[in-house]
């Protein structure tokens, strides 16, 4: 077990560790590259950390992080606001955003169906998603969740839910492989899929 010189130090390093991906060893030199810095720098640091954890918003149209009522997509006027495209995080928005090729409005589902990890419909912004698509604005939603068994389920689930509006259903492209998260598919990959998207039928199949 790793003995500390300093109990402020210990605590430091129990902390960094707290972050995902983040292990013993790179939790200490984290909090050992901050010893290094100027006070002010640390307290910079710290600020940012805590305005992040109190400040930032959730766009009250499509549960992006923003900081106002409005994110800046929802709020740009040149946007398409007929085409909608739902993902389950805010990483997804950004991979597509850095892609360049989808310029509609977006929807943060906040995760997709998991019994195995206790996220069911209510716990999702899928209600919010009816909502703008029976508000008769949206024309097209897009379904650009992870090609995997949870995805899917949510793409169906969905689906049933829209069903009754007038607004048409696609998919992504196959382009991303079965079992892929989207934040890691390539720009020029993902692109192609947002661009080459297919029609949603109620088997869960494409055309």
């Amino acid at each position: 077990m790793q003995k500390y010189p300093s109990g402020l130090l210990e605590n430091a390093v129990n902390e960094f560790a707290r972050l995902p991906g983040v292990g013993m060893r790179t939790a200490l030199r984290f909090a050992l590259n901050v010893l290094k810095w100027s006070k002010e720098e640390a307290i910079v640091f710290a600020n940012a950390v805590n305005d992040l954890r109190s400040k930032v918003n959730y766009c009250r149209i499509c549960h992006n992080i923003c900081d106002t009522e409005i994110c800046n997509i929802c709020a740009d006027t040149e946007r398409d606001a007929s085409t909608v495209c739902v993902v389950e995080n805010i990483r997804d928005v950004m991979a597509i955003e850095g892609t360049g090729q989808f310029h509609g409005l977006y929807h943060v589902l906040g995760g997709i169906i998991s019994p195995m990890d206790g996220m069911g419909p209510s716990d999702l912004n899928i209600d919010s998603l009816v909502k703008r698509a029976e508000s008769g604005e949206a024309k097209e939603i897009i379904l650009a969740l992870s090609t995997t068994m949870e995805g899917d389920t949510t793409n169906f689930y969905i689906f049933r839910k829209l069903e009754h509006t007038n607004v048409k259903i696609s998919i992504i492209a196959r382009g991303i492989s079965v079992g892929d998260e989207i934040e890691y598919a390539d720009e020029i990959t993902l692109g192609r899929a947002i661009i080459n998207r297919t029609e949603f039928l109620e088997t869960g199949k494409t055309i």
